[in-house]
C-alpha cells in the first residue's frame, strides 16, 4: 500500500532506538518513552511552506504530534509539518 500525504503533512517512520540501562540492562518498550526522531517516508504538498524536507530526511517532532497509523505491520505517523521541531543533519 502507498500513502501520500495532503495538504502540509509527512508520513515519517519513528527510529527506535534501543535503550539500556548504565548497568546494560535493556529496558521494555512499555518503559521507553515516545520516539521523538524520524525518517520522512512521503511528503504531501509543501509549495506554500518555507520548510525544505525531502523523503529520506531524519527530523525531530513533538512529542505526542500527529496521527499514528500501521501499514504493512509498520508503525507510521502522519504529521503536521509545524509539528516538526528539527532536521538532523550528518
Amino acid at each position: 500500500m502507498k500513502v501520500k500525504p495532503l495538504g502540509s503533512r509527512l508520513l515519517i517512520k519513528p527510529i527506535q532506538e534501543e535503550k539500556r540501562t548504565e548497568g546494560g540492562i535493556v529496558l521494555p518498550d512499555t518503559a521507553k518513552e515516545k520516539p521523538m526522531k524520524a525518517e520522512v517516508v512521503a511528503v504531501g504538498n509543501l509549495e506554500d511552506s518555507d520548510v525544505d524536507i525531502v523523503v529520506g530526511d531524519k527530523v525531530i517532532f513533538s512529542k505526542y504530534s500527529g496521527t499514528e497509523i500501521k501499514i504493512e505491520d509498520e508503525e507510521y505517523i502522519i504529521i503536521d509539518v509545524e509539528d516538526i521541531l528539527a532536521k538532523i543533519e550528518d
